[in-house]
C-alpha cells in the first residue's frame, strides 16, 4: 500500500552530502549516537520494518521522511549491512563512544602496574573482538576456532607490546610510559582485525554495482577493506589515546591534580577522551583491480560496469 512518500528516496545512501565536511560530521553524529543503545526491541523491530517495506515499495500511511531517516538510522545502527541480523550490543557503532571513551581513559590512567597493564589489555582486546565480529564484513559465517584464535593473538600482542614497552621506557620521560597503551593498540589492531577476518580474505566479500546488485565475491576488495579498517583504527585512536597523555602529563603537575585518590585522574581522562573521540562505509574499487575471473564474468554480465563497491566492516 503506497502513502503519500515518494517512493525515490535513496535511503542506502547518508542523508547528508558526503562531500563536504557538515555533511559527514552530521552523517557521524548519527552513526554514532548513544541513545540507540537503550532502543527497545520494539523500536528496532519498527524500523527494520519500515524501512525493509520502503525499499519493497510499501509506504506506512502517514510516514513523513524525518520518520523514514530517522527509521534508517535505527535500523543501520542494529542490524548488520550484509547478513540482516541484529548486532550483538556493544559491538554496535552506537556504543562505541560511551565503551572506548571509558575503556580507553582507564587504559591512560592506571599504566603504571603491570598487572593493571594486563587487565585493560584484556577488557580492551575483548571488546575489540566483539566489534571485529560483529562489524566483520560480507555474510559468510566464522568458526569458533578462528574467533578464539583471534581474540588469543590480539590479545597476547596487544599484552606483550605493552609490557615490552612499559619495561623500555622505566630509563625515559614519564610522559613515554603514558603512550605505551596506543601502541599497544595499534600492534593489537595489526593482529586482531585480520585473524577475525581471515574467512574474507580467504572467500572473499560480495562486491555490487552501484545499486547494490550482487556481482560476485572477492578477496582482492578484502585485502582493500582489511588495510583501510587496520588503518582507520590506528589513526581513530590517535586524538583519543595520543593528545589526552600530553595533557594529563601537564595537569598531573598542577596543584589540584596532585591527589592520591586515582579517580580524579579517571574522571579527568575519560573527559578528554570523550572529547577527543568526537572530533576523530561504504567504498569502491576498480573492476581492473579484481581477481581476473571475477573481472571476466562482471565484464561478460555486466560491460558498462568499471567500479563495484562494498562493505569495509567498521
Amino acid at each position: 500500500m503506497s502513502g503519500d512518500l515518494p517512493l525515490n528516496i535513496n535511503i542506502k545512501e547518508p542523508r547528508w552530502d558526503q562531500g563536504t565536511f557538515m555533511g559527514r560530521a552530521q552523517h557521524f553524529f548519527m552513526v554514532t549516537d548513544p541513545r540507540n543503545v537503550l532502543l527497545s526491541s520494539e523500536v528496532l523491530e519498527d524500523a527494520r520494518v519500515t524501512v525493509e517495506n520502503y525499499r519493497l515499495g510499501n509506504v506506512k500511511p502517514g510516514l513523513t521522511e524525518d520518520q523514514l531517516w530517522r527509521a534508517k538510522y535505527i535500523y543501520d545502527s542494529a542490524f548488520h549491512p550484509d547478513t540482516g541480523e541484529k548486532m550483538l550490543l556493544i559491538g554496535r557503532m552506537s556504543a562505541q563512544v560511551p565503551m572506548n571513551m571509558t575503556i580507553t581513559g582507564c587504559m591512560l590512567t592506571f599504566y603504571r602496574t603491570t598487572p593493571a597493564v594486563v587487565f585493560w589489555q584484556w577488557v580492551n582486546q575483548s571488546f575489540n573482538a566483539i566489534v571485529n565480529y560483529t562489524n566483520r564484513s560480507g555474510d559468510a559465517p566464522i568458526t569458533v576456532n578462528q574467533l578464539g584464535a583471534a581474540y588469543v593473538s590480539a590479545t597476547t600482542g596487544a599484552v606483550v607490546t605493552a609490557l615490552g614497552l612499559k619495561a623500555l621506557t622505566k630509563s625515559l620521560p614519564a610522559i613515554m610510559g603514558r603512550f605505551v597503551p596506543f601502541a599497544a593498540v595499534a600492534a593489537a589492531n595489526c593482529i586482531n582485525i585480520p585473524f577475525m577476518r581471515q574467512r574474507e580474505l580467504k572467500y572473499g566479500i560480495p562486491v555490487t554495482d552501484a545499486e547494490g546488485k550482487r556481482l560476485g565475491e572477492s578477496s582482492e576488495a578484502a585485502q582493500q577493506a582489511i588495510v583501510q579498517v587496520v588503518v582507520s583504527r590506528i589513526g581513530m585512536a590517535v586524538p583519543a589515546m595520543a593528545i589526552p597523555p600530553v595533557i594529563m602529563n601537564a595537569l598531573e603537575k598542577k596543584a589540584f591534580m596532585k591527589v592520591r585518590n586515582p579517580k580524579h585522574r579517571l574522571i579527568s581522562s575519560i573527559s578528554l577522551n570523550l572529547f577527543c573521540l568526537f572530533l576523530s562505509g561504504s567504498r569502491s574499487m576498480k573492476v581492473s583491480s579484481l581477481e581476473p575471473e571475477l573481472q571476466e564474468r562482471i565484464r561478460q554480465n555486466n560491460p558498462h560496469i568499471t567500479t563495484v563497491y562494498f562493505n569495509k566492516g567498521l
